[in-house]
């Protein structure tokens, strides 16, 4: 469990979620880790260091060989340093951590997909069946919801990608196509429109972001994914644009990252809130499937179009806790 004191949570509380993230990931050593816990000062840290430059052994050797700490806290400042060393790497692949503005871009992102409607149009978002407006917990975890959506520039660039590409004409055969294949859903009941959602953009090839836009991480437009294929998050996308055109609104869908804790790798799946509970949508598993028989994701965030939400530890009240290695 990734360890967090009072002034972390102060900040958080002051600067923002993210913020307080990012200035406690750049404490991702085990020394440093064991100061900023109170077990260890900064004059032995560097004492310590030295002993292990001279003798060229691990730090944790020093420590416990000095009985300076106990196995215990080591243990546990490895499993610290182990939580963030995924928090970091999360973050890089998902769009990273940046300083937090104060501008919040959730107004600014447009409905594209809402645009490009196939729905019926006797049919308001709000009285679809099964759109629900308090979603329930995700995998048994708290969450803390924002509307400051300026740090995930990804999903931003994407929908304005997707914009330019609807508005310029530039992608009519491919939006053409996609709503031909999504106007059969028309009218079916929530569960089961996803599942046929899911069911059609898994046909779809999966292909790395490198090997697609020789970059390690590129988040998709609908249109970009239908011609090209791609990873986990584009699937995500495609799904969620899919069912925003035929109609199930917003606050009904999210994308949540994950951590897969079998893989031990991090993940993107569409969850719905459908009359059923949560269901997810997810590339690496062939079927629909309740998120309550799901036991091997940890989720990070979630978002959809309007906001996002910080994840936690449901016995944990701490708003800055983020996905642990450890567990």
């Amino acid at each position: 469990m990734l360890y967090q004191n009072n002034n972390i949570y102060a900040k958080a509380e002051q600067k923002g979620i993210f913020s307080s993230i990012n200035s406690y990931l750049k404490r991702n050593r085990v020394g440093e880790i064991l100061v900023a816990r109170g077990k260890l000062s900064p004059e032995q840290l560097k004492g310590v260091l030295n002993v292990q430059k001279e003798q060229n052994i691990p730090i944790g050797h020093v420590l416990l060989n000095h009985g300076i700490i106990s196995r215990r806290e080591l243990r546990f400042a490895l499993a610290t340093q182990s939580a963030l060393r995924t928090a970091v790497t999360i973050v890089t692949i998902f769009g990273g951590l940046t300083t937090m503005s104060s501008k919040s871009f959730a107004d600014s992102i447009r409905d594209i997909p809402k645009s490009i409607s196939v729905a019926f149009t006797n049919v308001s978002a709000g009285s679809m069946s099964g759109a629900i407006v308090r979603p329930t917990a995700l995998f048994g975890t708290g969450e803390r919801a924002s509307a400051d959506m300026s740090s995930f520039t990804k999903w931003s660039a994407m929908f304005d990608r997707f914009s330019r590409e609807v508005n310029n004409g530039s992608s009519n055969d491919v939006v053409q196509r996609w709503k031909s294949s999504l106007a059969p859903l028309n009218g079916l009941p929530l569960t089961q429109m996803a599942n046929e959602v899911n069911n059609l953009m898994n046909k779809v090839r999966y292909i790395g972001d490198q090997k697609n836009w020789g970059k390690s991480d590129y988040w998709e437009t609908p249109v970009e994914f239908l011609t090209y294929g791609g990873d986990c998050e584009d699937f995500a996308i495609a799904k969620y644009a899919s069912l925003r055109a035929l109609g199930v609104p917003d606050r009904a869908m999210r994308i949540a990252i994950v951590k897969d804790l079998e893989k031990g790798i991090p993940h993107a799946i569409l969850i719905v809130y459908t009359e059923d509970g949560p269901m997810v949508l997810d590339n690496q598993i062939k079927r629909m499937t309740e998120a309550s028989s799901i036991a091997h994701y940890k989720p990070i965030y979630s978002i959809n179009r309007t906001a996002w939400w910080l994840h936690t530890d449901s016995k944990n009240s701490n708003p800055t806790q983020i996905a642990s290695a450890a567990r």
